[in-house]
């Protein structure tokens, strides 16, 4: 039976558990996935967060996901959903609000700069308006 690589050489890292978890942190940037978690069904995403410092990649590995991109600068104006298709890259633009939600089995792979946090990162709440145009959005994509 061979030898594992020591940790010097390769690192494997593996996340099945709900919710964001990082990775791998190196220099400048985080590799991290994300998996299904209740809290962002449709009917519970109640805002957006955007990123001042950087871009955030998102691949879905598996499963489904639809990015909800909100316009607007200090507040989200208006609400659009892409449903990504799998092993597609969608970069979304610093400055630009974003949620998503997930099928239960799915994973997103997610790049972005090491130090995004919150205090970088705000988020936007929603008006009663927008969560609706949320689950309609979702239940037109996955019907």
């Amino acid at each position: 039976m061979p030898q594992p690589l020591p940790e010097s050489f390769i690192e494997i890292r593996e996340h099945d558990g709900p919710d964001y978890k990082p990775l791998v942190d190196y220099q400048s940037w985080r590799v991290a996935l994300m998996n299904f978690t209740p809290d962002l069904t449709p009917d519970k995403i109640h805002r957006m967060q955007k990123h001042t410092e950087t871009d955030e990649v998102f691949v879905l590995m598996t499963g489904r996901c639809i990015l909800f991109i909100g316009e607007g600068e200090d507040s989200v104006t208006k609400v659009h959903a892409v449903d990504m298709q799998p092993y597609k890259l969608y970069n979304v633009k610093r400055g630009v609000w974003h949620s998503h939600t997930f099928s239960e089995d799915a994973r997103v792979l997610i790049v972005e700069n090491r130090d995004t946090t919150d205090a970088n990162s705000p988020f936007a709440g929603l008006t009663e308006e927008q969560r609706k145009e949320v689950m309609e959005l979702a239940g037109r994509l996955w019907q």
